[in-house]
């Protein structure tokens, strides 16, 4: 009796989206089925490959493997790696929305919240909880380190793990979203995991670091503790080759991204390079 239920649900999701999709114009929008809210992906046209060979040539620039873009090249593709992608990860245990229905140019996928209460976007959890003091804020920002922790351990990584993409749920266990492209295509299993620590600092650091500077890195270097030598060597190297970005000059006329990534480099400043590992 409850296999049948499964199927004739799983039955009116695909039709749903079937229906749902021909109408839609946005690529990603939210609806209502039944008592239940649900996402709804269209494939939209191909992505230009020119910004990639651009970001590939910063990163070349810079020598950062960790950092090579990973091609989202949209379209029909998008929509297969992200389906791939949230299955294995959900399999794995990873708060992840559940894939609902399938076809190439669509994907329906379900809401993070539960019980008519929304999933709170991470960018949002931290600016309520730096309002709160930078006590609050430190507590916050570990709930993102450790949710990334708990990915790792599980032999897992992430796509781009922005604090946008992070979602605390209702139950305050911390989920995961938007997973078009995947850096396991084109990077180790280690490279994806810095790559992953990297992304999170780049998106929260220029916070963190105002607030409580000091503290941060004793969170963030306890967070790395457990990781994988390989990817803690990864995180070392990254940290080597932007000390000098350190010294870029504070305040507003020079621009939010010149901040943040001047906060990065502070945060990794006292991270050393492992002898037991080579680049």
């Amino acid at each position: 009796m409850a296999a049948t239920a499964r199927e004739t649900h799983a039955g009116d999701y695909a039709a749903f989206l079937a229906a749902t999709l021909p109408r839609q114009t946005r690529g990603v929008a939210s609806h209502r089925l039944g008592e239940e809210r649900v996402w709804l992906k269209k494939a939209g046209p191909r992505h230009s490959l020119l910004r990639y060979r651009l970001l590939a040539l910063l990163a070349r620039v810079f020598r950062l493997d960790v950092l090579t873009p990973v091609p989202n090249l949209g379209g029909e593709a998008a929509i297969a790696t992200e389906a791939r992608r949230l299955r294995a990860l959900a399999e794995a245990g990873v708060r992840v929305p559940r894939v609902l229905a399938e076809q190439a140019d669509g994907l329906l996928i379900s809401d993070l919240g539960e019980g008519g209460r929304g999933a709170l976007v991470f960018n949002e959890r931290l600016d309520q909880a730096a309002a709160s003091g930078p006590a609050a804020l430190r507590v916050a920002w570990r709930e993102g380190l450790d949710a990334i922790a708990a990915v790792h351990a599980q032999g897992c990584y992430l796509s781009q793990a922005f604090a946008r993409n992070l979602m605390r749920c209702p139950d305050e266990v911390i989920g995961f979203i938007d997973f078009e492209d995947d850096p396991g295509e084109v990077l180790s299993l280690a490279e994806c995991q810095a790559r992953d620590w990297l992304s999170y600092l780049h998106s929260t650091a220029l916070l963190i670091d105002a607030a409580a500077p000091q503290a941060a890195r004793a969170d963030w270097h306890a967070a790395l503790a457990p990781a994988d030598p390989e990817v803690r060597h990864r995180i070392a190297i990254a940290a080597q080759r932007m000390r000098w970005l350190r010294r870029l000059p504070r305040g507003r006329r020079w621009g939010r991204d010149t901040q943040r990534v001047r906060a990065v480099a502070r945060l990794l400043a006292q991270w050393h390079l492992s002898p037991a590992s080579s680049s």
